[in-house]
Order: structure tokens, then C-alpha cells, then sequence
């Protein structure tokens, strides 16, 4: 399924949005999710941390949490929101996955350190990718698309300057890592030609400019699935 536009004009998943334990947003240039969340000071790494850890200045690209009350969240202007949940243990994490962190397969961390710290198992996890560049824009130089030759083994193009689809990239790391197809919410706008709505790194250049995507869990007595 696809993640859709809600009437407050963010982004939400179908698949979350089954699950009444927790609430989630995908934010706009429009429309933003109340704020309050933790955030990372994000420098395209491959670093999970827990929300306790988090702090000003604090490094990382995911956080993960089990705390009712405490929301995760990732900015992002075009790199790839990732927005996973875990019904069972009731374990959240918000993942910002640019071209550096899909390369250093930040997704199947992330639910590698699920498993470790919450014990999240990943054929029970529901994951939503948000609003990010796609293949139809995102064109790199061979300098960056040969680095991909290890998740798209199939391209014959990536010695010359061609477009990559960090979705599909991140999507090939979350079924590797074992979460079902039917688990995960795909196919979201492309934030560079989607207008508007969405800011784009690579359309408008504009330093600051991010879109917040945040994940929390708001009630410890909902039924849990098992």
C-alpha cells in the first residue's frame, strides 16, 4: 500500500494506522506534526541510538524507543523517512536513510538493534516509507552509483551517470533483513517534482528547509497482537 495524505495535510500509513497503540506523521512544507519529539543532530551515518540517549548535538540517524509518551522522530528534505513499528514488544523508530546511510544499510541496523535492545523480531514489524526524491529525479554520477553495484546487482549502468531509486534500495534492505513485503508501506510522493508541498534539497537548494516524520507510542494498555 501507499502512504496517504491525511485532512490535516500530512502524510500517514495505512498499515500504522492499524495499530492503535501508537500514532505516527509524515510531515510537509505545509503541514507538520505537533512538535515535542526527539530528535538527532543527523550527519548520514549508520548510528541507531535510544531516545534516552538523545541530547543537543547528540549524533545519529535513528532512534528507537519503547516508551509510552516519547515520540522519535527524522527531518529530511528529500533523503528517505523510514518510519518502523513493533506490535508486539510495542517498540517504535524513526530512521533517516540518505544515500550515505542506505549504503551503510541504516534500515536493517535499525532492526537489528530492535531485536538486540526490545527483542523485535522483524516478520512482526509494520514499516512506512515516507515522502523522499525518487528514481525519477534522484541522478548521480558514477562516482556515487557504482558504490550501489551490492543492492542493485541487475544494473548494467552504474559506471556512468544514471538515476537511483534509494525506495527500492531501502525497501531490498528491509525484506533482506526479513520484514514481509505486505508489511511495508511503499510508493510515497517524490519530494523533488512533487511541488509545493514538499521542500527538495536537490530542486531548491535552500539550507534549513526539512520536513519532520515522527513515531511514538501513546497507550500502554491497547491489546497487544500475540
Amino acid at each position: 500500500m501507499s502512504i496517504v495524505r491525511s485532512p490535516r495535510g500530512y502524510y500517514i500509513s495505512p498499515l500504522l494506522s492499524r495499530l492503535p497503540w501508537l500514532e505516527h506523521s509524515f510531515g510537509t512544507a505545509i503541514a507538520a506534526p505537533s512538535p515535542g519529539y526527539r530528535l538527532l543532530h543527523q550527519v548520514h551515518s549508520a548510528k541507531v541510538l535510544e531516545a534516552r540517549q538523545c541530547g543537543p548535538g547528540v549524533e545519529g540517524d535513528a532512534l528507537i524507543t519503547q516508551d509510552c509518551g516519547v515520540f522519535v522522530g527524522v527531518k529530511t528534505a528529500d533523503c528517505v523517512p523510514l518510519l518502523i513499528a513493533d506490535p508486539v514488544h510495542r517498540a517504535v523508530a524513526a530512521v533517516h536513510a540518505g544515500w550515505r546511510g542506505t549504503l551503510a544499510g541504516i534500515a536493517a541496523i535499525t532492526i537489528a538493534r530492535l531485536a538486540e535492545t526490545y527483542g523485535s523480531q522483524p516478520e512482526d514489524l509494520t514499516v512506512a516509507i515516507g515522502p523522499s526524491i525518487g528514481v525519477c529525479c534522484f541522478e548521480v554520477g558514477p562516482e556515487v552509483a557504482i558504490e550501489f553495484g551490492g543492492i542493485f546487482p541487475e544494473r548494467g549502468d552504474l559506471l556512468e551517470k544514471t538515476r537511483l531509486d534509494l525506495r527500492e534500495a531501502n525497501l531490498r534492505q528491509l525484506l533482506k533483513a526479513g520484514v514481509p513485503g505486505s508489511q511495508i508501506d511503499t510508493d510515497p510522493p517524490c519530494t523533488c517534482c512533487g511541488g509545493a508541498e514538499f521542500y527538495s534539497w536537490r530542486r531548491d537548494r535552500i539550507q534549513g528547509q526539512r520536513m519532520f516524520a515522527a513515531i511514538g507510542v501513546i497507550s500502554p494498555s491497547a491489546p497487544r497482537m500475540r
